[in-house]
């Protein structure tokens, strides 16, 4: 395991973020504080994801001791709009069927933040993925059921296996976490030796 020199501290309840972060090295305990994921209308999609993750960590801010809080958002967007999670399988469909056949970006936003500093960071990654059939969009909503999933799908699920021929950036952004980027947020807290 990788030493830190405070305790750090995951806040997010997602599964892929936890394993993300626990396969890179890092011990963490997670611990949620529920906070609205409102930004201003007119925010530029690509700022929302550190905007909220921001938020996220700000709800820490008044009980940080010597804690490392670490805060994750992720988005997806075609045609500068931002498809969140979707309510039901309806929009999980209308989603998926927007992206099919097509590019699109996928932005998470972290932030890294103690009691004495705060680093937000934004990474992209362009995803293309192929012409999806009705019968792959049905069979995947009904298996994978991706309603806690920005855009209505998840890289490492079978829609990515099938549908996602390539991508520029990094894989990891996708599943919510860019670890790269966390890893050196994170590097100046390490224990040396």
């Amino acid at each position: 395991m990788l030493k830190l020199k405070y305790p750090l501290i995951l806040a997010s309840g997602s599964p892929r973020r936890q394993q993300l972060l626990k396969d890179a090295g890092f011990e963490f305990s997670v611990k949620v504080i529920p906070t609205d994921e409102i930004f201003p209308s007119d925010m530029p999609p690509v700022e929302v994801p550190a905007y909220l993750a921001l938020q996220k960590a700000m709800a820490f801010s008044q009980a940080l001791t010597d804690e490392i809080i670490l805060t994750a958002d992720t988005i997806v967007v075609v045609d500068d709009e931002i498809l969140n999670k979707p309510k039901d399988a309806t929009e999980a469909r209308l989603m998926l069927r927007k992206l099919s056949g097509r590019q699109h970006q996928v932005i998470t936003g972290g932030c890294i933040m103690t009691k004495n500093e705060t680093d937000a960071f934004t990474d992209i990654t362009e995803v293309f993925f192929n012409e999806l059939t009705e019968k792959e969009i049905e069979y995947y909503i009904e298996v994978c059921r991706p309603f806690d999933k920005a855009g209505a799908y998840g890289v490492q699920d079978f829609i990515g296996m099938v549908g996602i021929p390539r991508i520029e950036g990094s894989y990891f952004t996708v599943m919510g976490l860019p670890v790269h980027k966390v890893y050196e947020g994170l590097k100046k807290f390490m224990v040396k030796g």
